[in-house]
């Protein structure tokens, strides 16, 4: 009885062994088709016509799934890979690749002229900042819009860089900007000197048939013009008939 329990064991264990062999060698082989299967190169660092030879060579498909925007690396080159380097997978599998290319280019907008949240707005959008803000008196823009920009517009950036702006803080504390007066009536005029804190100089006329008598046809000092202190303005202005300025004069005696 004992030797038939004995030769069961060994039967046993013999069969198994028997069984796991055939298992490990023949079935698991011809299941995971490990005759065909290659481990996977390292294709980082290399140019992406190269690892797609590479990869077309060793039986792999590549393929393109992302880019990168940066200057740490030549354009086109490999920074990852699915699969990674080392891993064992079957011939005709695609490996994914990450590449590099060169940093997006930004077309620098025009912000002169704009008020400062609007230039802000507008740099966002673009992916662009603001690197420093300057500020100074200028007659020629508004208090609060943007009078000068640092790249000038048309330029190209590469992206996250800043721009430097001055934001113009208006007409300078105790100055006086001379007013645009051509075309304005006399009347006008006078009124427009008044509001500016400048005064009326001397008034001559000149006819001029094709204009409404009394017009102003031209100023003493530029329009734009600024001054530290209230001057008085000269006017040429228009009349119909030179005899009425002499009657008026006469007039006035």
């Amino acid at each position: 009885m004992l030797n038939k329990i004995i030769n069961f064991v060994v039967a046993l264990i013999i069969s198994s062994t028997i069984i796991f062999l055939i298992f490990d060698w023949l079935i698991m082989p011809f299941y995971i088709r490990k005759g065909h299967s290659v481990i996977v190169m390292n294709l980082k660092g290399k140019n992406i016509d190269r690892a797609l030879k590479e990869l077309n060579a060793e039986g792999f498909k590549g393929e393109i799934f992302d880019t990168l925007y940066t200057s740490k690396f030549d354009p086109g080159t490999v920074i990852d890979q699915y699969p990674v380097s080392g891993n064992r997978v079957k011939k005709g599998r695609t490996i994914r690749l990450k590449i590099s290319q060169q940093e997006k280019m930004i077309n620098v907008p025009s912000l002169v002229g704009q008020s400062r949240r609007s230039a802000e707005i507008s740099l966002q959008q673009l992916g662009l900042n603001i690197d420093t803000i300057y500020t100074e008196y200028n007659p020629d823009y508004q208090q609060g819009t943007i009078a000068w920009q640092f790249p000038k517009f048309g330029d190209q950036i590469k992206k996250g860089y800043g721009l430097q702006l001055t934001v113009s803080m208006g007409l300078p504390p105790d100055f006086f900007q001379v007013p645009q007066l051509f075309g304005f009536s006399l009347n006008k005029a006078k009124e427009e000197l008044i509001r500016s804190k400048l005064q009326l100089g001397k008034v001559s006329y000149q006819q001029d048939e094709d204009l409404v008598p009394y017009t102003v046809l031209d100023q003493s000092i530029i329009p734009g013009t600024v001054l530290d202190e209230p001057t008085k303005i000269d006017l040429i202005v228009s009349i119909l008939d030179l005899q009425d300025i002499f009657d008026k004069l006469q007039n006035e005696k």
